[in-house]
């Protein structure tokens, strides 16, 4: 992450603040949003969050530009198609 959360004057809601995850279909915080996605952001992060504090602009500070663009800018592969890929290497194995 390229600057910590300690000087940005952008908060996000507090841990006992939870919303229900689109993808999980249950109640999740903000910290693990921002985590989920092997440590960066769940795509969704944005979609998700705005309506509760500037997640962008909080995003935009903490992530490096190269994070943000594999966060955000790379759609993510269908599902189907990652199910056919996981199948590929499990018969590789």
């Amino acid at each position: 992450m390229s600057q910590s959360t300690q000087n940005n004057p952008i908060t996000p809601r507090a841990n006992d603040f939870e919303i229900r995850c689109p993808r999980l279909g249950h109640q999740v915080p903000f910290s693990y949003c921002r985590r989920e996605n092997q440590g960066l952001p769940c795509f969704k992060t944005i979609s998700c969050w705005q309506p509760y504090f500037p997640v962008e602009e909080f995003l935009r500070q903490e992530l490096t530009p190269e994070e943000w663009q594999k966060t955000f800018e790379n759609p993510p592969k269908p599902k189907i198609l990652s199910l056919v890929e996981l199948i590929q290497k499990a018969k590789e194995k």
